[in-house]
């Protein structure tokens, strides 16, 4: 089968950083399904998984953990899904990812594909919307049945590809009032587009910007950028007795101190933690992806492909690569078809 991989960590600008390769087609067991791949997604942790390093990979390593397509077979012991379903996930950061014509994931992650999206917008989704689900809903404990409306939330990071999807789902799932940040015109006019009430600049000010649109604190923040430089403005806004949620990792320690007076939480999200650690409700993430296509289905929320690159292969997955660390995308980044 067709794939794309690698053996060295180098920089995107190198050609060997992702290359076109040909790998055994898999066999699924156990729980496995076995798809079809016809659309894939690229997310930061595929830049920072590549990242160069000093270590080289015996067999090719296959990233990607975003993808929609087609079960073709199933393994024993699989229940969820047969040949012939179509379907999108996230995957599992610690087996081989989807950049390939067919690929070996855990029917407990896997959702059924929205009906109304083609393969292209709902692999736009998964990863991002398992991230922001469990952000709000899991780790905040915000009701996902609306039983907390009108309360605030900030989200840090409101054009990229968590924040599109943790826009929707914080206004139109759990009707909380949302300010959104960012920092051009076109990132600004994706985020209310999504479901913004208000937005600021996260290159500015943001206390100072909060308290100018009403909102000295909220209950809650939302941390999807540079964890470091935010976490500070976060410890001012955020309520007594709140709670704040951060995907991304820290370079260095922070001032957790910020939030003792006030008593407010702090909470990680690593939406490979079920998977990694095969912890018994590993099958949320099935259940999630399936009420998430429900609510498409529905027309409650859209899609958040910003920007289709064409078919997969190396030399656009690199491409895919670049744009997303030049820091500055709207939206997410899809590949479609080999």
């Amino acid at each position: 089968m067709k794939a794309i991989g690698l053996t060295r960590y180098l920089p995107i600008s190198n050609p060997d950083s992702l290359v076109d390769i040909e790998l055994d087609t898999p066999a699924p067991t156990g729980r496995d399904l076995l798809v079809k791949i016809e659309a894939i997604a690229v997310n930061p942790v595929d830049t920072k998984v590549r990242a160069p390093k000093d270590k080289i990979e015996e067999t090719p390593r296959v990233l990607g953990w975003d993808a929609a397509g087609v079960v073709v077979a199933a393994g024993p012991e699989a229940t969820l899904f047969k040949a012939g379903d179509p379907v999108y996930y996230a995957g599992d950061i610690t087996r081989q990812g989807a950049n390939s014509e067919f690929h070996l994931i855990d029917e407990r992650i896997v959702g059924a594909k929205p009906k109304s999206l083609d393969f292209t917008c709902a692999a736009a989704l998964p990863l991002t919307t398992i991230t922001a689900w469990e952000a709000l809903f899991d780790r905040l404990r915000v009701s996902a049945e609306g039983k907390d409306a009108g309360k605030s939330v900030l989200i840090i990071g409101g054009a990229g590809g968590v924040g599109s999807i943790g826009i929707q789902l914080a206004k139109r799932v759990a009707k909380l009032q949302v300010i959104a940040t960012a920092s051009r015109p076109e990132s600004a006019k994706w985020a209310e587009e999504l479901g913004a009430d208000y937005i600021v600049n996260h290159f500015e000010d943001i206390p100072k910007q909060m308290k100018e649109i009403g909102f000295a604190q909220v209950d809650y923040v939302l941390i999807f950028n540079d964890t470091d430089k935010h976490f500070p403005a976060a410890a001012e806004v955020i309520k007594p007795q709140g709670g704040i949620c951060t995907i991304v990792e820290n370079a260095k320690p922070l001032p957790v101190e910020l939030l003792k007076a006030k008593s407010a939480a702090f909470h990680w999200e690593f939406m490979f933690t079920r998977a990694m650690f095969k912890t018994p409700d590993m099958i949320e993430q099935h259940k999630l992806l399936s009420e998430v296509a429900r609510l498409i289905d529905a027309g409650t929320i859209r899609t958040t492909l910003g920007r289709d690159l064409g078919k997969i292969d190396a030399a656009n997955l690199r491409e895919a690569h670049r744009l997303l660390e030049e820091g500055r995308t709207v939206g997410k980044i899809v590949l479609t078809g080999f």
